[in-house]
Formats: structure tokens, C-alpha cells, sequence
């Protein structure tokens, strides 16, 4: 990957990203994004995100090495304190991190007023995507459009959300879980996804039963959760 080849999970984010959008990549390895979105002439203007020293002087190479350091400004800080008002934000992205971790640096950065609500995000979590889902609906951001990939073995979700003063549906568990958009398209990655996550249940059940202490009441939980999942892949 370089930043005219990005991997799948990063040009299926970069899709989302607007023509003349102004740009905060948080946790930006290498700075690939930004440095794609730049030379391909859909944004002019970036912040490049990165928390720890080595990626941080990483991206600054990368974005020297290609002369968009005029466009460009890699940052070292945690989450979002390294953007500001005067960047004047129109999208978000955070690529390839747990959805536990995305929606604390999104708390974070709404405590400290980092966000004005006007800010496209770009969400791409590979674990914990219902905890994200629910940081979003908790605080009154609408999830516009899903897309889920496989790369080198891991399954990634993206979710894209923009901010609305009241949501118009009534949100389920399962839209919680499974996607609001995903669960309804059901395409092969997703199907796999859920296939997969079947087994690993089945076979949790099949170690409680084993178990020298009795383990009724979450043998109990798992085979909710395995007729919830065997129902879903009905569809």
C-alpha cells in the first residue's frame, strides 16, 4: 500500500469523503488517506492525526516526501485535541481501530466542544461495532450508510453518520448489532461475517457444557444469541 494504492478498507472510506471537504484522518498511518484524497484533487486541506512519536514522524516524512506539506498538517496528540475551530472540519475519519476506542475518542473530543455536530464521520471499526452504533444514536448522530469488507482475514464495517437534532425511527438491538443498512443488504461478506461469529458461539456452548461448575445461565445467553444469528442468516 502507498498513498496512490491505498488497501481496500482505505479507499472504501475515502469514498465517503466529499469533493472540497476539509479533512481530520485521526490515527493516520503514514497519512495514506489524506495523501490519496490530496493527490487524487478531492480535498485541498488535511490534518493528520497521530498519537504515538514514531507513526507521527512517519506521516510528516511521508507527506514532506511528496511535497503536501502545504496541504497537509500532521499533528501529534491524542484523538481529536489535535484539530482546532480554525480548521473549520467538514469530515472525520477513523480507520482500523476498535469501536470501543472510536467512540471514546468521540466523547472525548464532544466534552471538549471539538466537534460542532457539522462534521461528516467516517467510522471504520473492526471490532465493537455495536458500541460504536451506540455512542452515535446516544448522541443524536443519524448512520447514513454501511458498507463491511474483508482484508488479509479481519472484517471491517464502515459506518458513516451525520448529526441530526432528533432521530425519526425507533432504533433495535439489531440495528445496534447487525447494521442498520447491513443486516437489510446481507451481502456475502456479511453473511461470512455472521457465520463465523455462529460457530464461535456454537462452540462456546459446547465448552460451558464441559464445565465443572454449572454454567446454565450463560449457556442460556449464547443460545439466545445463536437463534438471534440463525434467524438473521434465514434472510
Amino acid at each position: 500500500m502507498d498513498e496512490k494504492h491505498l488497501s481496500k478498507r482505505l479507499a472504501r472510506a475515502a469514498a465517503y469523503v466529499r469533493p472540497g471537504d476539509r479533512l481530520a484522518d485521526i490515527g493516520s498511518d503514514h497519512a495514506y488517506l489524506p495523501c490519496a484524497l490530496v493527490l487524487d484533487h478531492v480535498i485541498s486541506f488535511a490534518v493528520a492525526g497521530e498519537v504515538v512519536p514514531g507513526p507521527f514522524q512517519s506521516a510528516k516524512k511521508q507527506v514532506e516526501s511528496l511535497n503536501l506539506k502545504e496541504n497537509i498538517q500532521v499533528r501529534l496528540g491524542d484523538g481529536l485535541d489535535v484539530v482546532s475551530e480554525e480548521d473549520q472540519l467538514t469530515v472525520i475519519t477513523i480507520c482500523g481501530m476498535g469501536g470501543h476506542l472510536i467512540a471514546s475518542i468521540l466523547e472525548r473530543a464532544t466534552q471538549q466542544k471539538k466537534l460542532n455536530g457539522q462534521e461528516r464521520l467516517i467510522l471504520q471499526p473492526n471490532v465493537d461495532e455495536y458500541i460504536l452504533r451506540k455512542w452515535l444514536v446516544e448522541n443524536q448522530y443519524a448512520v447514513t450508510a454501511e458498507e463491511i469488507l474483508e482484508e488479509k482475514g479481519k472484517f471491517y464495517e464502515i459506518i458513516v453518520a451525520e448529526k441530526e437534532e432528533a432521530l425519526p425511527i425507533a432504533v433495535t438491538e439489531k440495528d445496534l448489532t447487525y447494521g442498520f443498512f447491513l443486516k437489510e443488504q446481507q451481502d456475502p461478506i456479511f453473511r461470512k461475517k455472521w457465520e463465523k461469529e455462529l460457530k464461535k458461539r456454537e462452540q462456546v456452548v459446547e465448552n460451558l457444557k464441559k464445565a465443572a461448575i454449572p454454567q446454565s445461565e450463560k449457556i442460556v445467553s449464547f443460545n439466545i444469541q445463536i437463534s438471534e444469528i440463525k434467524e438473521l442468516l434465514k434472510k
